[in-house]
């Protein structure tokens, strides 16, 4: 996650903001055929340009002419983050995202620590979300000239812009988080207020992990970033061992997370099994011949034979005996 506070994307804070307005409505000319952004804050989803920035240029009382009259916030999540935003919440990951955006602004208002500035409802601001990035002068692929100035630039590019007002809602209260106080001194704090940029961004980080539950590696931090960059030897050295006790964490969290994944796998396995009920009676195939009668050998040994059966030996020589015996009397005078 990128969250960085400037003065403004055109340069110049200092005056009006018509030309911030108007440059962050570059998609609604850009882009024809795409639904058009508007502008969003804590109250309400569709606020119109002119709106903006009549509001922003009515907010300055006691300003000075050099005095910063507004701030640009860019809420900028990583392609990872936005992927992981759109498998999560398809169509409404632009809502959740705007959502989170309102969040940021309340940790903003709680980094200034001071009564009354309590959440995003205690400031003026306005915001809005781009669904791209253009190349500008100052990208190398521009300078080298391999990219045209005002192209699109590839990949999930989705971020919010937020243009927020150097006084608060009330116009009486002056808020900048350039002011570099952090709070250690308290008389200067109480009368010119604090802000801690590190915090803030690390605390937007942590908010984009908790609202939607993203595993973010600690090598992917801003905190690890910051230490890598700008740390001394010994905060280096023990980030490093910080870095090897959560990959150590995750390993253990992985090797017991797969006997209970391999017992869910095997589970829904046999549900999926069709039961067999090896009791119930097989039912006899069909046959399409009638199958042969058995013999009775029995039956035949004996002589007591059926219809089909040839008649024994012993009741041939009966017969044979009775024909010759009815001859033997047709013959005799």
């Amino acid at each position: 996650m990128h969250i960085k506070i400037t003065d403004s994307e055109t340069g110049n804070n200092k005056g009006g903001s018509g030309a911030l307005v108007h440059y962050l409505d570059k998609e609604q000319r850009l882009l024809e055929n795409l639904q058009p952004e508007q502008w969003f804050n804590g109250s309400s989803q569709n606020i119109p340009s002119n709106a903006v920035r009549r509001s922003l240029d009515n907010n300055i009382a006691k300003l000075s002419r050099d005095d910063a009259k507004f701030f640009l916030i860019n809420i900028s999540p990583s392609q990872k983050e936005i992927t992981f935003l759109k498998e999560q919440y398809g169509d409404d990951a632009k809502a959740q995202f705007k959502a989170y955006a309102e969040k940021v602004m309340d940790e903003y208002a709680k980094n200034f620590n001071r009564p009354g500035i309590e959440s995003n409802r205690d400031l003026m601001w306005f915001a809005k979300l781009e669904n791209h990035r253009y190349y500008s002068h100052k990208d190398k692929e521009v300078q080298n000239g391999t990219k045209k100035r005002g192209e699109r630039k590839p990949g999930e590019q989705m971020h919010i812009q937020v243009i927020v007002s150097r006084k608060d809602i009330t116009n009486k209260v002056k808020l900048s988080p350039m002011n570099k106080s952090r709070g250690k001194n308290v008389e200067h704090s109480r009368k010119l207020g604090q802000f801690d940029r590190a915090l803030f961004i690390n605390s937007g980080e942590k908010l984009f992990d908790q609202t939607f539950g993203f595993d973010r590696k600690l090598e992917e931090t801003f905190e690890y970033a910051k230490t890598q960059k700008n740390g001394n030897l010994k905060e280096r050295m023990v980030m490093r061992e910080e870095k090897a006790r959560y990959q150590e964490q995750k390993q253990q969290q992985q090797s017991r997370q797969r006997p209970k994944e391999k017992a869910k796998q095997k589970e829904s396995y046999l549900r999926r099994e069709p039961k067999t009920n090896y009791l119930e009676k097989e039912q006899p195939a069909k046959a399409y011949l009638p199958a042969p009668q058995p013999t009775n050998y029995l039956a035949i040994a004996l002589g007591h034979t059926g219809p089909d059966v040839a008649p024994s030996v012993s009741r041939k020589k009966k017969r044979r005996r009775i024909n010759d015996r009815s001859q033997d009397q047709e013959l005799t005078p």
